[in-house]
């Protein structure tokens, strides 16, 4: 393979235990939209429903289907608005709708009675992301037509935290008050109600972040060791690594422009290496001229643009490089560790956005369960200290890497 994904379903089991361990009591709605996040939704599906998730969150109802195709049986939620050409489907699929709208829940109780079903809902509720979900003034409205409609079923409440930084945990408390507000207006007119989510991965595992009313979590960064915004460090597991390989290799002199419109140019005789990864891969454009891949377990700085198909990189420091060698993107092996939050950062971006970000031609390759691995950085030729998490799996520190840019300048 030119260029691959790496996707270690240990991983993603193991991240599944731990914020179970956090929250003990509560179900735990995974979320696998965007492709799993890059990850790829139906291996991923399937190593979470081993793993003990109690349902699925997608972004819509392709995604929906696209499990039930493939034969997932959890219960699949779709976390985000749906458009009128959907409905009859998610109806039809028993596919548990997210409802943000007096109208939306009208049409849905149309087409439920149109082909004799009941059909679940959950109630979103805007508490400070101004983006989709209720008023809190409209929640009472809409919840009470819900609950007195034959063909609708009031199976969940939730709300979307504004942010998913472990240090803004005061922001977080003022949004799930008034969800707990929302909530108890709600279940004293209507009942109980079902399925009651709101923490995501930082709320979830944010000792400081306080509320009485969840009865599970809906949690995706964490389970697939994305790390989020903020330097506040948590045990969970990188499930991905992107790797490629050299392709072409070439010696050229002081002074040779390389890339599109020269924007680097040589201060000495190089040699550089050409992989077969490019910004349609998931190596950000942006990531020139600060980023770099792993090759030998050593950093090999970006050269020029990164270009749709191909990256070029410098190797003059790394001796014994060939073509067919393997470059480390981003992820880890026990060469290293090339933290996808520092390529985040160095391309101006999110870890979001770079998972998100890799295209249908890199390869996924999905490795089964296995122990942890541990890794040693080595970036000058001295052994790093590797950090470690409360259970006992270990992964190379990203300290060594994140000067690296001036020791090339």
């Amino acid at each position: 393979m030119r260029t691959w994904v790496e996707v270690d379903l240990g991983a993603l089991a193991r991240n599944l235990q731990r914020v179970r361990a956090r929250r003990p009591t509560l179900d735990l709605i995974a979320v696998i939209k965007a492709d799993a996040y890059g990850h790829g939704a139906v291996p991923v599906a399937r190593a979470l429903e081993t793993a003990g998730a109690a349902m699925l969150g997608v972004g819509d109802s392709r995604e929906a289907l696209e499990l039930i195709q493939a034969g997932i049986k959890l219960p699949l939620l779709i976390l985000g608005a749906i458009i009128d050409g959907e409905a009859e489907a998610v109806v039809a699929h028993g596919i548990r709708t997210t409802i943000h709208s007096f109208d939306r829940a009208a049409s849905l109780e149309a087409e439920a009675a149109r082909q004799g079903r009941v059909h679940p809902v959950h109630l979103k509720v805007d508490t400070g992301m101004s983006r989709l979900g209720l008023m809190p003034e409209r929640a009472l409205e809409v919840a009470d037509f819900v609950h007195w409609s034959p063909h609708l079923f009031l199976e969940g409440l939730s709300t979307h935290m504004a942010t998913s930084r472990l240090d803004r945990h005061e922001e977080s408390n003022r949004q799930l008050a008034l969800f707990e507000d929302v909530h108890r207006r709600l279940t004293e007119h209507v009942g109980p109600i079902p399925w009651v989510h709101c923490r995501n991965s930082a709320a979830a595992w944010n000792p400081r972040v306080e509320e009485s009313v969840s009865t599970a979590l809906r949690v995706g960064a964490s389970l697939y060791g994305i790390p989020g915004p903020g330097d506040v460090a948590t045990p969970f597991e990188p499930a991905m690594s992107l790797r490629s390989q050299i392709l072409f290799m070439k010696d050229v002199p002081a002074g040779t422009p390389v890339g599109y419109d020269g924007r680097y140019v040589t201060p000495a005789p190089t040699r550089l290496a050409v992989l077969p990864v490019g910004y349609h891969d998931g190596l950000p454009a942006a990531a020139s001229p600060d980023g770099f891949v792993l090759i030998h377990g050593r950093p090999a700085p970006i050269r020029g643009s990164v270009s749709m198909d191909y990256t070029t990189v410098d190797v003059t420091h790394i001796p014994g490089c060939r073509t067919g060698d393997i470059a480390l993107v981003f992820g880890r092996d026990p060469m290293g560790e090339a933290p996808l939050k520092t390529l985040a950062e160095k391309a101006r971006s999110s870890p979001y956005a770079v998972t998100c970000g890799i295209g249908r031609r890199v390869h996924r390759v999905y490795l089964p369960p296995r122990p942890a691995l541990r890794v040693h950085n080595d970036c000058s030729g001295r052994a790093a200290r590797g950090g470690s998490t409360e259970d006992g799996y270990h992964w190379g520190s990203a300290a060594c890497f994140t000067d690296f840019k001036g020791e090339f300048e």
